[in-house]
């Protein structure tokens, strides 16, 4: 099956309304050479309404970077209800991305909480599951993602999956210019696929698995050319209009 690859921006802690103004121009304006690809931003929090309002008529969807895991707006201080995602126009929200497990201490418990909360919300959660340094140097990469996987399909079960993205991101390549080779990635991500299949293979078979481990200009056509790599989840590179393009370019001739 040919599953179309998805793009998706993490701007993460960065932007001003000048720069996000202008990226935004940028990146709308050279998407549109890449009809058979879905690309995504994920602006901060206070710039989510006003990148929404640019972004209609484009072909470039809103995301969150987070959400609270509560069910119900309420009296939670600083948190962001999934409805409130939807009201400004996400139309996707990342959730467990290994800073929010590392720097915020996100349990495999409260990433599975979150995922579902987002499924109420009407939102497309991207997972985000991967392993540290010192797992890997100690072969427990796939028990590390295996147990990451569970907690999610424990909780929401493998239909879930039929609305949901998955991104692979090997800690140890996040923010460090370190890349997983083509093969190292490819290895995990038909590992994830395969934890997906052991409950449902027709669903395992259509769920896009992206790659999120400093994906740049030089390296995105090679991961994007391995078989269970459907697109990426783009860090710092995702702020710079012409290599989120070129990374873009690259999704776009997998398609082909």
């Amino acid at each position: 099956m040919k599953r179309r690859a998805l793009v998706a921006g993490n701007w993460k802690m960065n932007g001003s309304r000048d720069s996000n103004a202008s990226l935004v121009h940028d990146i709308v304006f050279e998407i549109k050479r890449f009809p058979d690809i879905d690309v995504l931003v994920c602006p901060p929090a206070p710039y989510l309404d006003a990148t929404g309002r640019q972004l209609e008529g484009s072909a470039i969807q809103l995301g969150g970077q987070n959400l609270s895991e509560q069910e119900k707006p309420g009296a939670f201080t600083g948190e962001i209800h999934g409805g409130m995602l939807r009201d400004v126009g996400c139309a996707y929200v990342i959730v467990g991305h290994s800073e929010r497990r590392a720097l915020y201490g996100e349990s495999d418990r409260l990433v599975a909480d979150k995922f579902a909360a987002a499924l109420t919300s009407g939102l497309i959660p991207i997972l985000c599951i991967g392993e540290t340094l010192q797992e890997r140097e100690q072969g427990q990469t796939e028990a590390v993602l295996a147990r990451q996987m569970k907690a999610v399909l424990d909780s929401s079960g493998i239909q879930a999956f039929k609305q949901a993205v998955v991104a692979y991101e090997p800690v140890w390549a996040i923010g460090t210019g370190k890349t997983a080779t083509p093969e190292q990635a490819q290895d995990a991500h038909a590992f994830i696929r395969g934890q997906l299949a052991a409950a449902d293979a027709k669903i395992a078979n259509s769920t896009r698995i992206l790659y999120g481990g400093s994906v740049k200009a030089e390296n995105a056509e090679s991961l994007f050319n391995c078989p269970d790599v459907d697109g990426g989840l783009i860090g710092g590179a995702s702020l710079k209009a012409g290599e989120f393009v070129a990374i873009c370019a690259a999704a776009q001739a997998r398609s082909k």
